[in-house]
This record gives C-alpha cells, structure tokens and sequence, in this order.
C-alpha cells in the first residue's frame, strides 16, 4: 500500500450513534484513515458509492430497505468490505474465508487491531496484483479480477443462504448516555416499557432511553428469552420471580431482586394459565 496515498472509509448503519462509536475507535486505532461518508441503510451506501469511492465499506448487517449483505452484493468488488453485526455469530467460517471481515458489536479494541491490519495487508496484495498486471498484460489482470469476483460472489451467497434459513436474535442494545454510546447484553435487561416517543431499557444498575419500538424489539428478540406481558411491557423470562394476583383479580409480576411489579394484561395472561 502506498504509504502517502491517503486510504478512504464509509460507515454505513442504521443506529447514528454505532457510527460515532465506530468512528470515534477508528481514529484511535488508524488516525491516518479519511472518514468519507455515512449511509444509514444499504440502499444509501449502493447510491453514494460513485460520488464517494472509499477503499474501504464497514457495513452492518441487520439494516431497513436493504441489508449490509445484499448491499455487498453490488459493492465487493469496488471496496474492502468490513462486516459490523450485533447479531450472533452465524457466519464466521464463511468471513474466515472470504475476502471480507467482521466485527461484533460491541467492537473491542483489539479486536478492530487486528481488521485494520487485515485491512492493510489487503490493500497493499491490491497494489501489487495492479502492478503485476502492468507488467503482465490487461489479460492477466481481467482474469485475476474475475476470479476474485466469483469467490466473493460465492461466499456472499453462503452468507445469504446462512441468514435466510437461521434466525439469529439480538444480543445487544445500544443506547445513547451523553455523548457516549452504551451496548447493554440483553442478558443484563430486566425489562421494556414503550414510553410514547421512546422504550426505557431496565436493567438492575440503571435505565436507559432508546428509539427502537417494542414491536421492533419483539420482532429482533429471542421469543424464549423475552416475552410481552402487556402492550407496552417486554420482560426477560429468568427476571421472573413470581406472578401473583392483586385484590382486583389482575396477574402482577415480580422480579428477582426488586419491589416492583409489573402488569400482566389479559391477552397476555395465557403465559400463566396455572395462575
């Protein structure tokens, strides 16, 4: 890789605050990198990549519209595609072997080390297959690009194939605390209140404030870890203490390690026929 040659990336996911997240630990572990543009979903990044050429695309998975896979599709052979996925980790053998990376959220520290200098490493096997193929004649080149190109193609189409017969849950939430960005495992969440414009995430040291609605959180959560107990309640089923009735007849539910109780709504109540 060209030492003085300034090397271009693009952060494209749907949560404001992964990216500032994402951009503030790039600027700590590669300062020389030239943030170029933000996407909040896959079809924004397929439009801005003309305008936009970055060397490099981190891109998350799970997004609206168009996915980070679907969107690698038509980009993998213009740029270095990073995958970034809160997600479990259904596809690691097939990124092992492709000529993509992946980064789990929450992104460590070491972790991101060790993409950015895959990423170089990368960037300069590019250079130098360029100047073999000056050397070599544009046939050689053309046939080397074509090659590339089918094996990503093919580990592509294993990632797509992995996601639509596996359904992978969300393992973390992301909230905004100030300017920082907190991931909460939804193992540490006691429950979810939908709170008009906002859902509060409950844990058993703090609350948090985030934008992603309960049907949202009820359709991108493991149903056997996490059930609605009323409209605007989701629970996580081992924070279950008891359930108990009230003077009124109505189901109310304890938690393990706190006083409050929760409302059990009657089209609900069938989670405790026994009651």
């Amino acid at each position: 890789m060209d030492e003085n040659k300034i090397v271009s990336a693009m952060l494209v996911d749907d949560e404001a605050p992964m990216r500032d997240y994402l951009r503030a630990s790039l600027l700590k572990v590669w300062p020389e990198l030239h943030i170029c543009g933000e996407a909040s979903n896959g079809i924004a990044a397929v439009e801005q990549i003309d305008a936009l050429s970055p060397d490099i695309i981190f891109l998350d998975i799970r997004m609206p519209g168009k996915n980070g896979i679907e969107a690698a599709m038509q980009l993998s052979h213009r740029t270095q595609i990073v995958f970034v996925t809160a997600y479990n980790e259904y596809a690691i053998e097939a990124f092992e072997r492709g000529a993509v990376d992946y980064l789990l959220k929450p992104v460590e520290y070491e972790r991101l080390q060790q993409t950015v200098e895959r990423l170089k490493l990368r960037l300069q096997e590019k250079k130098a297959q360029l100047t073999a193929s000056l050397s070599m004649g544009h046939a050689y080149a053309q046939a080397k690009q074509i090659e590339q190109a089918q094996q990503m193609k093919q580990m592509l189409e294993q990632l797509m194939q992995q996601q639509s017969s596996q359904r992978e849950y969300l393992r973390w939430i992301q909230a905004s605390v100030g300017n920082a960005l907190r991931m909460i495992s939804t193992k540490e969440i006691l429950f979810f209140r939908s709170d008009e414009k906002y859902t509060l995430v409950q844990t058993e040291q703090a609350e948090y404030l985030i934008r992603k609605s309960l049907k949202e959180l009820e359709d991108e959560l493991d149903p056997h870890e996490f059930w609605r107990i009323h409209r605007s309640t989701l629970v996580r089923v081992s924070a279950i203490a008891e359930v108990t009735r009230d003077f009124r007849g109505r189901q109310m539910m304890g938690l393990k390690g706190r006083d409050e109780k929760l409302e059990v709504s009657r089209n609900h109540a069938h989670l405790f026929q026994q009651m």
